[in-house]
């Protein structure tokens, strides 16, 4: 398998989730988190956009990074138009990035029902706005807006597009899953003949309104992708992105990949409740990996097992992540549970005695009256 590239896009695609907006100080802080994390990718947002983005270009030139790239994000340029006259393209060329991504429409009927142009112009705006940014001694990844949907309905011309920003210089092509409804046999089959074509490196940029987006992305890997797009705790419009924490985490548990490092990755817990703090967010507690219930025991029956033989019913040591294995009491637990809790909070009581019976009867008691 060829080296993977993590591509991080928190701080454009993340923000389109309802209820977040960071402040520009927000914005440089979660650079440097994921800076330190080992990200390649950094997408700081859409230049041409809004002031706030526009001011982030120009600040996050003063950071010394020490492994990521910055990127700037726009769109090809608009139908029956000429690249050098486009404000879009102008204002990415603005940012003074090396690395540039423009989305472009893949799907026929999101051409001629929301672009409302031909399918030639379609092709013409992609080629045209790859081939004027590379000029520019610009680095240009395409993300392939709709790709998975524009394939099932018209492969043909889905996969011309993608050819068409090959052709003229993309340095990736990123499938993207836009409205997060494909089936992983779907990603896995469509992605495996994208692949074959060696038309190029291909990414995969995933959402998650089937709650599949993290298993999605990684079966792009499998299959061959090589540049990988997520967001900070699976932040992004609607349901979500692809959890760029759960990512990075099975890349390198689970099909030993060495994105990070063993000590980037422990770090992998703090720098999800980090961004969750930034953004005024209660962490979720039951989410993989770095969640505080991700590695936490209530039922008696597993606790008796844990406390005989550690990691029985965890599928990895959390430390290996940041985070910590946690023994709960309630009215599920056994003698092991209230023992580990004694011990755990140094309580002066002989475990010998009867005492532990008659305090877990008590919780029992006063669980079962609410």
């Amino acid at each position: 398998m060829n080296e993977l590239t993590l591509y991080d896009t928190t701080l454009r695609d993340g923000l389109g989730m309802e209820g977040i907006s960071l402040s520009l100080k927000d914005k440089l802080s979660i650079v440097e988190k994921l800076d330190a994390l080992g990200i390649h990718f950094i997408e700081g947002g859409f230049p041409g956009s809004n002031p706030k983005d526009a001011a982030f270009f120009q600040s996050v030139k003063k950071l010394k990074l020490k492994k990521s790239k910055i990127v700037a994000f726009g769109s090809t340029r608009k139908p029956n138009s000429d690249p050098k006259e486009d404000a879009s393209l102008k204002a990415l060329i603005d940012a003074d990035t090396t690395f540039i991504t423009i989305v472009g429409k893949s799907s026929l009927s999101q051409v001629t029902e929301v672009l409302q142009t031909t399918d030639e112009e379609n092709i013409a705006m992609i080629k045209e706005s790859v081939d004027y940014l590379t000029s520019k001694k610009k680095k240009v990844i395409f993300d392939a807006e709709h790709f998975f949907d524009g394939f099932k309905e018209n492969k043909d011309y889905t996969l011309k597009t993608i050819q068409a920003a090959s052709q003229a210089g993309a340095s990736a092509l990123v499938l993207c899953d836009t409205n997060g409804g494909t089936l992983s046999s779907e990603i896995q089959k469509i992605t495996k003949e994208v692949v074959e074509m060696n038309i190029g490196e291909i990414g995969i940029h995933v959402h998650n309104d089937t709650d599949m987006a993290v298993a999605n992305t990684i079966i792009a890997v499998q299959q061959g992708a090589t540049h990988i797009q997520a967001c900070l705790n699976g932040w992004g419009e609607r349901t979500g992105n692809a959890n760029i924490i759960s990512v990075i985490a099975n890349l390198k548990l689970k099909l030993e990949i060495d994105v990070i490092s063993d000590q980037q990755l422990s770090e992998l817990t703090k720098v999800a409740h980090f961004a969750d703090e930034l953004a005024n967010i209660i962490p979720n507690n039951r989410q993989p990996y770095v969640g505080k219930s991700a590695f936490a025991h209530k039922a008696g029956l597993h606790v008796a097992a844990i406390t005989k033989s550690s990691g029985t019913y965890t599928h990895i040591e959390p430390e290996l992540v940041g985070n910590q294995e946690r023994i709960l009491v309630s009215e599920f637990s056994g003698r092991r549970n209230i023992e580990e809790k004694i011990k755990e909070l140094d309580i002066k009581i002989d475990l010998e005695n009867e005492e532990t019976s008659k305090i877990l009867e008590n919780i029992k008691n006063l669980e079962a009256k609410g």
